[in-house]
């Protein structure tokens, strides 16, 4: 199957991100999600210092293993302080298909990073920050420069697990990436640039998305998690989850979508 990232579809994609795995059973529960056709696997890798959490979390190792367990891509979403070129050659080394840096503390490193990524490791590269960094931060990176945009809503993860999404979606990030799609359209790179909404998307909510312009969806506690705790493997929890989430996001992309893009952009043109 040809690499996915970058190569933007009809069908808007699944990135299924492992932030919500049982890593006592990580090897199953990727290997389940790729049997149940998600099309690639977003790890977030932090260093300990670019957000406030106790340690470090995705680290080298957790690649390693699901390298093993895949032949998926992977994407490493570094949210990290100014990783090193050498960060990114030991990523490359352990079979990442795809990095994506924070536009906030890479600052001035990044299209140097971007470049050496590309051209010295032939690997895709995107940029990626939270909200509340102002849209037009990405406008710099277009291509020839990266293969995709990720922005992510607001968490609340220090409050205690529940059950759903610690991600708070506000209205305002329809509109986010409806503005993302614009400069995109803007550029003519719809067809080679994917966008993606990283964080609380759901059934419920997925389709007003598909319908503003975003091309791909990370999704983790909705493919791995429910009301009692962390998906096991083998008894069809991750299998029904995708074929659930894929159902709904088929149906908006037939919707709002075709072969060209997004069909209100061709309206508009």
């Amino acid at each position: 199957m040809p690499n996915p990232i970058g190569n933007v579809r009809q069908k808007v994609k699944i990135a299924a991100g492992l932030f919500w795995a049982d890593y006592a059973v990580l090897g199953a529960q990727v290997q389940e999600l790729e049997a149940a056709g998600v099309d690639w696997l977003h790890i977030e890798v932090r260093d300990g210092t670019y957000m406030d959490f106790g340690m470090p979390r995705g680290g080298f190792d957790i690649i390693e293993a699901v390298r093993k367990s895949t032949s998926l891509p992977i994407e490493a979403q570094l949210q990290m302080v100014r990783p090193s070129f050498d960060v990114f050659r030991q990523l490359a080394d352990l079979g990442v298909d795809l990095i994506t840096l924070p536009v906030e503390t890479m600052a001035e490193l990044t299209m140097q990073a971007i470049t050496f990524i590309k051209d010295a490791l032939d690997l895709k590269a995107g940029v990626w920050a939270w909200q509340g960094v102002p849209i037009a931060a990405f406008e710099q990176y277009l291509l020839p420069f990266v293969d995709i945009i990720e922005y992510e809503s607001r968490a609340h993860f220090w409050v205690k697990e529940t059950g759903k999404s610690p991600h708070t979606m506000d209205p305002i990030m329809v509109e986010n990436i409806h503005r993302l799609h614009t400069m995109i359209l803007d550029a003519g790179l719809e067809e080679r640039i994917d966008l993606m909404e990283d964080g609380g998307l759901n059934a419920g909510n997925v389709a007003e998305f598909i319908e503003a312009g975003m091309t791909v969806g990370e999704f983790s506690s909705p493919l791995l998690k429910g009301p009692d705790g962390k998906y096991q493997p083998g008894i069809g929890q991750i299998e029904a989850a995708v074929a659930r989430l894929r159902a709904v996001m088929d149906k908006a992309s037939d919707t709002y979508r075709n072969e060209d893009g997004l069909i209100s952009s061709q309206q508009k043109r």
